[in-house]
């Protein structure tokens, strides 16, 4: 009796068609931005990551302002964000880190700057930051399901070019690989999976996803195509109890995804400092 309780428990909540829509969501979101974190880790491209996503409000707003769909309204944004980080870090002296800072800051200020010209607006300021997946449309799962399907198709395309530029940058440029090339198109998929995430995981914890279960991944596995496929079954892992959290508890998802994938790395830094030191 107290386990069939417990199936119930599991099930119950996907009987209503919202929470359908939010599975789907989860587990591309869970799936995708992993999968980005493993190289993004190998080319310390975190900060770039939180600065896609924080520059996306502007277009967010302007979305919500002339009734277009906020998806819609971020994707040409980011893409346009990503190809002018990449830019202004190949042509500008000015250093990556600045480039990135200035963008950050600047484009983040300015989506708050906006909210508080067009106070009519009528969504939720703290599931714009903070997410919140229950929310999502029929058309939020099929924008997402397409930009999950050109961020995997592409990824697995380019996969050993991504490889070699993410571990041996110089190596690649000597092989003949257009660096700069695919570098920015590295930036468009990475500027794709954050908008699709931004209504489960929001604005300012989208990080978190791309990190976490990428580097919980990173210290358990040697190599680094079995790291990818890890990160992404961990991100699955905290994108779905983020989902039962929001449906059960009534927590914001993107906190809940964070704090998962966040346990997920304690977990298995500590199996790796105990159990597999004892090993070696």
């Amino acid at each position: 009796m107290g386990t069939m309780m417990g199936f119930e428990y599991i099930y119950e909540p996907f009987s209503y068609a919202f929470m359908i829509r939010s599975l789907i969501v989860a587990v591309s979101v869970g799936l995708m931005l992993p999968l980005l974190g493993s190289y993004v880790i190998n080319r310390n491209l975190g900060f770039m990551g939180d600065a896609l996503a924080h520059a996306s409000l502007p277009a967010l707003v302007f979305g919500l302002l002339i009734g277009v769909n906020i998806l819609i309204a971020a994707i040409p944004a980011a893409i346009f964000l990503a190809l002018l980080l990449g830019y202004l870090i190949n042509k500008s002296n000015i250093g990556e880190d600045t480039a990135i800072g200035i963008i950050f800051s600047s484009f983040f200020a300015l989506g708050f700057i906006l909210l508080s010209i067009f106070k009519n607006i009528a969504f939720n300021v703290e599931d714009l930051l903070f997410g919140q997946i229950l929310g999502v449309s029929s058309f939020d799962v099929s924008i997402t399901l397409i930009l999950t399907t050109i961020v995997i198709i592409t990824s697995f395309i380019l996969y050993k070019q991504f490889l070699f530029i993410s571990f041996d940058p110089k190596g690649a440029k000597v092989a003949g690989i257009k660096v700069n090339l695919f570098n920015n198109i590295f930036l468009v998929l990475l500027s794709l999976s954050i908008i699709a995430a931004l209504q489960s995981v929001g604005i300012i914890l989208v990080l978190s996803m791309l990190i976490t279960p990428a580097a919980a991944a990173k210290l358990l596995m040697k190599s680094f195509p079995s790291s990818i496929i890890t990160a992404s079954i961990f991100g699955i892992i905290a994108s779905l109890s983020g989902l039962y959290f929001s449906y059960y508890l009534d927590f914001p998802s993107g906190p809940s995804m964070a704090l998962t994938a966040t346990l997920i790395f304690i977990i298995v830094w500590i199996i790796k400092k105990t159990f597999l030191y004892k090993l070696t």
